[in-house]
């Protein structure tokens, strides 16, 4: 069966997404970012992968957010988002921002973990291979490694970009002290750090507290967040019972007891608060996000292209009065997880 040509959206620049900058580079990111993380791997029906990543591309999303071990199984996002780029988007490369990471598990044996400089090149060469790119865009080291010397892990990621195998680096969930070390030694090989990724939501608020937030902005890097929707927690899906098809009830990355009835009481509180404002939960979660100063993108999954939609309309609500920070945030604060 020959697959039909993808003839990308005409007005997809004129949806409502906006561009940031990043960082005081010259690269300008869609505020949404589609992140491959659980629901692009081998157990995700491929024609709703393509038609996610259609969607996104034809309301204006440009960024897209992989790592080596994304699935599941391992490489199997990649494997996906490489045969549908090769079907429908090879002709807009060049529209579109890619990156992908290693450092966790990937292969078994003292070299497919961490931040080796030969795990990391064997990673990204494996890496292109399976989204059948030529190079990516950002290139990050996917967590911090205590064992291996700072000064390997980024050499190896200054000669990928040397290599013309990434055109940018990255850094995801460093401690602040490493961070401003890898800032430093980048900036002096002419290869400085153009993205830092973590988590940031309304419930982890960490990357305000311990100084992350602030370092990225001094050092003129772009700040990409991911689990806007805390696991699900921020959305209205809990908040009449614990559905059977929840990530909750995978007890994975959420426990069902942690859906207690406090937490669900805070969390119809918020929901209030959205539905005042004329958004849904989750879109409150995002707006929010992007209303903090220095944030370039968030980083948004889903399994639906109506998931997406919603998402999507995030970006045309950012603005919060104080009263509403004041309430939301008091609120966020006596959710405990």
């Amino acid at each position: 069966m020959i697959e039909e040509i993808y003839k990308a959206n005409s007005g997809r620049y004129e949806a409502g997404m906006e561009y940031r900058r990043c960082g005081r580079s010259g690269i300008l990111l869609s505020e949404l970012s589609l992140g491959f993380w659980h629901n692009f791997g081998e157990t995700a029906p491929l024609e709703r992968s393509k038609e996610i990543m259609r969607f996104a591309f034809d309301n204006g999303i440009t960024s897209y957010d992989l790592a080596n071990n994304y699935g599941p199984g391992y490489g199997t996002a990649e494997e996906t988002f490489g045969y549908v780029f090769d079907k429908s988007f090879r002709p807009y490369r060049d529209e579109m921002f890619i990156a992908s990471k290693a450092g966790y598990d990937m292969w078994p044996g003292p070299y497919g973990n961490w931040g080796s400089r030969k795990y990391l090149m064997a990673s990204i060469e494996q890496s292109l291979k399976r989204t059948k790119l030529d190079y990516f865009d950002v290139f990050y080291s996917h967590r911090y490694d205590p064992e291996t010397p700072l000064e390997e892990t980024l050499q190896a990621l200054v000669d990928i970009v040397r290599q013309g195998k990434a055109l940018y680096i990255g850094i995801s969930r460093w401690p602040v002290e490493a961070t401003k070390f890898a800032f430093e030694y980048l900036r002096k090989r002419d290869a400085p750090c153009l993205l830092f990724q973590d988590r940031l939501n309304l419930i982890d608020r960490r990357v305000e507290t311990d100084g992350t937030l602030e370092n990225v902005r001094e050092n003129g890097c772009g700040f990409i967040g991911f689990t806007p929707l805390a696991q699900g927690i921020l959305t209205n899906r809990y908040l009449k019972g614990i559905p059977t098809d929840s990530r909750a009830m995978q007890q994975h990355f959420l426990k069902t007891s942690q859906i207690d009835d406090a937490l669900i009481a805070n969390v119809a509180k918020l929901n209030e608060i959205a539905e005042r404002r004329g958004q849904t939960l989750a879109q409150m979660a995002i707006s929010w996000i992007l209303a903090h100063q220095g944030v370039t993108s968030v980083i948004v999954g889903c399994s639906s292209t109506a998931q997406l939609a919603d998402s999507i309309q995030a970006v045309r609500s950012k603005d919060f009065t104080a009263e509403e920070l004041t309430q939301i945030e008091g609120i966020a604060a006596r959710i405990k997880l």
